[in-house]
């Protein structure tokens, strides 16, 4: 059934669309058309120009993760011996693959599949990975090509020490996109299309304007935006970069924002429920996605700001493939410290911050690693106090409530007599 964009919320639009893409994705091999599954922020272009159908394991993570019904997974994961210290996303993957493996060869789902909400996607014929964020992303897809004996394409991202990005690290990045243009014609059996590749990068822009759009609306005070909305539609960046649904409901939730803000409504109805504006840097506790929101609300804190939705602020060039490498090769945890501190620090300025949240999340220790260094860095420049929490992006079992609470309070009283 089509939708009449027009006439639907942004949310329904939203809706709309992620039910398409995982529909298509459950039919692809019916079409005969290939599926890979995919990196976050690997550069989705390339299979859109070949017309292969993309799943994305950290969305369906964190889709499994804030339903609740990723704990079968996870246990699928560990029976196979990946144990907790490993990360959670890559878990809820292997586990996911572990029970599609199962359905494949039964023919019936098993318990922990129908359980997790997931949708019907089919098992891969490659995946693509690209250590932009972090290198974890590596083993786990060689994991996942191992059990599936499939081939695996990788981008090997060198990290950025200084910034601006390096000339040879974009002419290395640059060489290994005419790779994958050659991996994907022997495993897809068919030329590469650079018109479909031009058309692509094209409609990425077009994409990444109306998330840029969205985001800085976080930033006006006070705001119509709910930074938890960021992580929520994420989703539709994340998968229809390169597609125009993406440039669709980003547009018709930039245009539903300003229209409240004009109208005098905002994230939080009056504004002077907006009470303290707080950054949020860390990903989001996906397993307790609204209970974090909700006593966000309940402190009156905003969320104004956050590192990692900018991530997918990826701005190039159309048909400049050192332009595309030096963009996919700036994401924010890809560079050193000192890039990294003042990215935070221009974030809390520009959401009029006055408190910052740390998510010590188990399975990103590396990212993790630097957030005392980040939150004393700020706090030297401009004076705004922070706080931690130790939480899991995808795993139920590290996060607790109540400390979750205590530290957010304990920021807002900090926010008050800094106020005063």
């Amino acid at each position: 059934m089509k939708i009449n964009v027009g006439e639907s919320s942004a949310e329904e639009v939203l809706d709309y669309y992620l039910h398409q893409i995982e529909e298509e994705a459950g039919s692809a091999h019916k079409e005969g058309r290939l599926v890979c599954w995919s990196a976050a922020l690997a550069p989705a272009e390339f299979c859109e120009a070949m017309d292969v159908s993309v799943v994305y394991p950290e969305i369906h993570a964190a889709v499994f993760a804030s339903g609740k019904g990723n704990t079968g997974l996870l246990e699928a994961a560990a029976r196979k011996g990946y144990g907790r210290g490993l990360c959670s996303c890559a878990r809820n993957s292997i586990g996911f693959m572990e029970m599609l493996k199962q359905r494949t060869a039964f023919g019936s789902a098993p318990e922990a599949l129908q359980e997790s909400g997931a949708a019907r996607v089919s098992l891969p014929d490659f995946v693509f990975v690209c250590n932009n964020i972090c290198d974890a992303v590596l083993k786990w897809y060689e994991a996942l090509a191992r059990e599936l004996a499939i081939p695996c394409i990788i981008l090997d991202v060198p990290y950025n020490h200084t910034m601006p990005v390096s000339r040879h690290n974009k002419e290395y990045l640059a060489a290994q996109f005419l790779d994958v243009v050659k991996k994907l014609e022997r495993i897809c059996k068919k030329p590469f299309d650079y018109e479909k590749f031009y058309q692509a990068q094209v409609q990425t822009q077009r994409t990444v304007y109306q998330w840029k759009r969205v985001a800085a609306l976080a930033f006006r005070k006070p705001s119509p935006l709910n930074g938890f909305d960021l992580f929520k539609y994420m989703e539709i960046v994340v998968m229809c970069r390169p597609k125009m649904a993406g440039e669709i409901v980003l547009r018709k939730f930039a245009d539903e924002l300003e229209a409240d803000a004009a109208g005098g409504r905002f994230a939080y109805g009056e504004a002077g429920e907006e009470k303290y504006r707080v950054t949020w840097e860390g990903n989001a506790v996906w397993p307790f996605f609204n209970l974090t929101g909700r006593t966000f609300k309940e402190t009156g804190s905003l969320l104004a700001g956050a590192g990692v939705p900018g991530m997918w602020n990826i701005t190039y060039i159309p048909g400049d493939l050192a332009s595309m490498a030096e963009a996919y090769s700036s994401i924010y945890l890809n560079c050193g410290a000192p890039y990294r501190y003042e990215e935070l620090c221009r974030i809390v300025e520009s959401s009029q911050s006055e408190g910052i949240v740390f998510h010590i999340d188990h399975s990103c220790k590396i990212a993790s690693f630097l957030h005392r260094e980040g939150a004393e860095y700020v706090q030297d420049r401009n004076g705004v106090p922070f706080t931690y929490f130790d939480g899991d992006q995808a795993d139920p079992e590290v996060f607790t409530g109540a400390q979750f609470e205590n530290r957010l309070r304990e920021l807002t009283e900090k926010m008050e007599i800094r106020k005063s």
